[in-house]
């Protein structure tokens, strides 16, 4: 999925007042923490995650593993936060975040 700056822009103005929901410590990720991510993420679509790992590396990589194992797209990441996003195709469309047009 490739969003254009606008809809990241879109995005990141929705996401501003959240709060994270999902938080990494120092154990890294677990089948535990990776079945909750997945659910919120499903449910929420935008989520933020907070990352506290190790080096700025090592939260990186825990960041990108997120996202290739589900298919999400970081829409932003200050400091060790993260801010993801993936549609739910299978939510009702009133539900569903409506992006802005290409």
């Amino acid at each position: 999925m490739n969003l254009t700056e606008q809809q990241k822009k879109f995005l990141r103005g929705r996401g501003h007042q959240l709060k994270p929901v999902i938080m990494i410590g120092e154990s890294g990720l677990s089948d535990s923490v990776l079945a909750e991510y997945e659910s919120t993420l499903d449910h929420h679509e935008l989520i933020k995650v907070s990352v506290r790992v190790g080096d700025r590396d090592a939260r990186d990589e825990t960041i990108r593993k997120l996202c290739d194992d589900s298919s999400a797209q970081l829409i932003q990441r200050v400091g060790n936060v993260a801010l993801l996003f993936r549609p739910n195709l299978k939510k009702k469309s009133e539900k569903r975040i409506r992006l802005p047009a290409r």
